[in-house]
Order: C-alpha cells, then structure tokens, then sequence
C-alpha cells in the first residue's frame, strides 16, 4: 500500500483577541492511498477547511506532521512539495483574479514552477490544459466575470493541474454550483482521477456528493475525527451517534418519507454545536442521546471496533465487545 498522504496528531490552535484560543484541530490523524479518494465530512466549524489548508501549506500546524508521498512537509522545501499537491476552492470567482484573463492566470503558474514558460509552448500546454477540463481555446482570452460558475471552477481545477500534482484538495468544490453543473463538475473529477491516476482528499458536508466519489471517509465534529472508514460501512452502519444523526439529516425523494423524518427530527432535537462546548470527556457529549458517566471524564480514542471502520465512542466501543462476546446468531431450527 502507497500512502499519498498522512497526517499524526495535527493541532491548529488560533490566538483569540479576547477569550480563550480558538482549537480548531485537536489531535487530527488521517491517511489517503494512493489513486484513491478520502472524503472528510461535518458540519460547518468542523476544522475541514482548517485542514485543507494545512494539508497544502498556506497555513502551519501547531503541532504534528503531514508527509506527502513519504516525504515530510518542512518550510525548507515547501516550493517542492507544492508540486505534489495542489488545493481547489470552493469559490471559484473568488480563488480567480479578476484582473487577469484565463490564460494569464494559468500561464503565471507555469512561470513561477518553470514549466512551459514562454512562447508557443506554452500556449500550447495552456490550451492542454483547458482541454483536460473540456474548455475550448476560446477560454484563453476570457476574464472570470464572463464565465458560468461551471466553467470558472473548470479553470481553477486546469489551474491546479498545471503543476502536474499527485494529489488535489477539493475544499467543497461543487457547493457554489447548480444542480446540473454540480454533477457535471464530479463526473470531470472522476474521469481525471482515472487517466491521471490523482489522489483526492474531498471535502464537503453533502454526503450525497461525497458518495459519488469517496473510497473511505473521515468525520470529523469539533476539530476531531470521530469515524472513519470505507464509505458503505460509515454511512451505511454507522457506529459514532454523531455519524448517524448526519445520515439521517438527508433529505429522502420520497414525501411522505420526508415528512415523518422530519417529525422525528423535531423531537429529537440537539442543541447546536456552539451551545454547549465539552471542555472533558467526550467532545459530541452535550449533544449526545447515548451519553455516559465516562463520557463525561475521558475523551475516547479513534478505535478500529471493525476491520477498517473506527470510531471514536465509549458506547460503540462497549456495545461492539458485547457483540463479539456474544458471538454470531444461532441459525433457526428446521
């Protein structure tokens, strides 16, 4: 197994002007093979962006290391490793500069990495680039304000491919989009990935759109992973209450369906995670209708309680050794 990813216990802690700092990863570890997809979920304030921007060095961790590919990220070679890995916005509109047409803005990555720098190679290798994302050389001479959103975020991923990477981070890349153009953008993502042989790491709150692409996925809630593993076993038979209560947050084609989740919802309603912080124990514990007493002391631990599927629960953890303990089911008689 190639490991095109790893992150070990990353922190990233934010000074807050007035109050106590701001712990937006605590203790974050995830790991991408390579040629596959990591789909990271949660709410908003989750830490997903927070990561995405460790992961490809616009901001530092606090603390803990991400190695790309084998290779530590060190400041000393950052210009190197950016290579390896590229990130895409959620905004295309705002990641584009206004001022410059779709060829300057992917020609100035070219120069900076001395790639196809000059003349007619590198119109060439521009012109490459929009194919790869089905933009014809029409584009070139075009500012983002007289692109669709669709096409905007073709640019910014041909941008991002223009340094040859191994792996893109795609910070919910398709929520600023329409319907249609969403699932035209994931279809593009899915044929590149196959004849560039990418690696993703995903990120979004749509477990809908997550589904379409992601091998394995992490959930994170405050800053912690508190599930993770192959997409089917995660969201189908989830073991963290949190991971639930975000499948069962999807909306169903179906009314009448709809409307009794709904009820029931209602009457299960949790405060908002911003209500009521713990600051021990278990971090989804305020929120929590399986709550114990040591969920309220000791923080539990990321815990393979299946092959491939952890989870970070004292309850999960408690009702997995019952079940093995137990053993399988007797078979009916006759």
């Amino acid at each position: 197994m190639v490991l095109a990813l790893r992150t070990t216990e990353l922190v990233k802690v934010y000074p807050a002007r007035h109050g106590p700092p701001v712990r937006a990863l605590q203790g974050v570890s995830v790991e991408l093979e390579s040629g596959r997809t990591l789909g990271i979920v949660g709410e908003s304030g989750c830490g997903k962006s927070t990561l995405a921007r460790l992961l490809v060095g616009l901001e530092r961790p606090t603390s803990g290391t991400i190695e790309l590919f084998g290779e530590a990220i060190v400041p000393s070679r950052h210009r190197e490793l950016a290579r390896s890995i590229q990130l895409v916005f959620q905004d295309p509109y705002s990641s584009l500069d206004p001022r410059l047409t779709v060829d300057t803005a992917i020609g100035e990555v070219l120069s900076v990495h001395g790639l196809a720098a000059r003349g007619a190679q590198r119109e060439s290798r521009i012109a490459e680039l929009l194919a790869m994302v089905a933009l014809g050389r029409r584009f070139a001479r075009c500012y983002p304000h007289e692109l669709s959103g669709g096409q905007a975020q073709r640019v910014a991923i041909a941008r991002a491919l223009a340094v040859q990477p191994k792996a893109l981070v795609l910070d919910e890349p398709t929520s600023a989009l329409d319907v249609s153009v969403r699932a035209e953008v994931i279809n593009l993502l899915v044929r590149l990935q196959d004849e560039l042989s990418l690696s993703y790491v995903f990120i979004s709150h749509d477990l809908a759109t997550v589904r379409h692409l992601a091998d394995v996925i992490d959930v994170m809630y405050l800053g912690h992973v508190v599930e993770s593993g192959p997409y089917g076993e995660v969201l189908g038979a989830a073991l963290h209450p949190y991971t639930r209560a975000l499948a069962e947050a999807v909306p169903v084609p179906d009314p009448a369906r709809e409307a009794e989740r709904r009820v029931r919802l209602a009457g299960e309603a949790v405060p908002a995670p911003g209500a009521s912080v713990a600051t021990e124990g278990c971090p989804y514990r305020p929120r929590c209708p399986l709550a114990v007493d040591l969920c309220r002391s000791v923080r539990p631990e990321l815990t393979e309680l299946r092959p491939g599927h952890f989870a970070a629960c004292h309850v999960a953890a408690r009702n997995e050794t019952e079940s093995v303990a137990r053993g399988p089911e007797p078979l009916p008689a006759g």
